[in-house]
């Protein structure tokens, strides 16, 4: 039985896009998946990055759908994530995840149909006796065949060619263990200003480059860090940090480094490490965006007050869609109350049913990390200037 995929949410430029991607992905899986309308659908595709994406998932997600998230951001609340931008190989991928869950064994499916390359149809297997195929193998009869030619003569089968013509086409990827590492300096050194570190870092900045002392947010904020270092403190898991990369290894959830923010750091407490220490210590873990820091820096930074710099009695507003936490799940209901329009802390408490606290510690972590910002009311026109015409003279007179 074939699973059933469906598509909401999203509009019809990434509709084609996916239901392109979907057909070349399906017909290398032997065509186990069917493109149907998402109400008859048992896993549906939505757009996380439209304005409608979200409250399209809640809504699936109450049916009891399977929802598979389609977002440029690393992680999604969706069962099922696939990345943008997207291809071929990317919904490969991503299907393959959804026939593990539906328990189709798409491996055993493999051995007993050859696979076929995308965009091309499977030639049929030749019914004759001591044939040999590229790929495939040689088909038995029960009756008697009159005995091919010796293959001796006969020249060698046009696929052979194909995969080194393709292997020469795609240049081989280097990774970062083939770069040698540059030599790392005996403590973490000063670094070039990160862009576009959100709105917080602005009016913060200053202050935070004239102490010497600073929590983990502020070090974050300054990027006054460079290369890869590791932050190990009592009571807390070890993190490691690549600010080049601007990503970090560590616990999967965020709420166990909370030893490491409350603490007041100097530059010698981060660490420097070369590239053995670090391939050791982050062996089989993932790293994530260092903007997740950036972020729970931020929710941490006010305890319940808002971040110095701002109103609180102005009115806030989400650019876009943010990433939410699995373990705050009242932050969804507070981004939801956000994405109707510019609204005052109290008024954003009261639409969304959270606690003030909440309110204002959820808007200090996007201001940190540039997805919301206060609201300004924007200019009022002016009148045009009054024409100056033939009859504007009479008029005049």
């Amino acid at each position: 039985m074939a699973l059933t995929v469906g598509l909401t949410s999203m509009d019809k430029a990434t509709e084609t896009a996916l239901r392109a991607a979907f057909d070349a992905a399906n017909s290398e899986l032997q065509g186990r998946f069917q493109l149907v309308d998402e109400t008859a659908a048992d896993y549906v595709v939505i757009d996380m990055d439209s304005m409608y994406g979200p409250m399209g998932w809640l809504r699936l997600h109450a049916a009891g759908k399977q929802v598979i998230g389609l977002t440029s951001a690393p992680r999604t609340q969706a069962d099922f994530r696939l990345g943008r931008p997207f291809d071929t190989v990317a919904m490969i991928g991503m299907l393959r995840d959804v026939a593990t869950h539906g328990g189709v064994d798409l491996a055993a499916l493999a051995e007993s149909v050859p696979p076929t390359r995308a965009g091309t149809a499977s030639a049929p297997v030749p019914q004759v006796s001591n044939v040999d195929g590229i790929g495939t193998p040689a088909a038995t009869t029960s009756g008697a065949v009159d005995a091919p030619s010796p293959p001796a003569p006969l020249p060698p089968p046009a696929p052979i060619p194909a995969p080194a013509r393709a292997t020469e086409a795609v240049p081989e990827p280097v990774t970062p263990e083939a770069v040698p590492a540059p030599a790392m300096p005996a403590t973490a050194v000063v670094a070039e200003p990160e862009s576009a570190v959100g709105s917080v870092a602005a009016r913060l900045q200053p202050a935070v480059e004239a102490a010497s002392h600073r929590s983990l947010f502020e070090w974050l904020l300054a990027d006054g860090l460079r290369g890869r270092v590791r932050l190990q403190r009592e009571g807390s898991p070890a993190l490691w940090l690549d600010i080049d990369e601007r990503v970090y290894v560590g616990p999967a959830q965020l709420k166990p480094l909370d030893a490491c923010f409350a603490a007041q750091l100097e530059r010698e407490d981060f660490e420097a490490v070369d590239q053995a220490a670090w391939s050791a210590g982050t062996a089989g873990s993932e790293a994530r965006p260092l903007s997740r820091l950036t972020w729970y820096g931020g929710l941490l930074a006010g305890n319940g007050s808002l971040i110095a710099g701002f109103d609180p009695a102005a009115r806030y507003q989400l650019l876009k869609w943010p990433q939410t936490e699995r373990e705050f799940p009242r932050h969804f209901r507070i981004a939801t109350a956000m994405m109707k329009g510019p609204a005052t802390l109290a008024e954003i408490a009261e639409g969304s049913g959270t606690p003030l606290s909440e309110v204002v510690d959820f808007v200090n972590a996007n201001l940190a990390t540039g997805f919301a910002e206060p609201w300004v009311e924007p200019q009022p026109e002016t009148a045009p200037p009054p024409r100056q015409g033939l009859f504007s003279r009479f008029i005049r007179k």
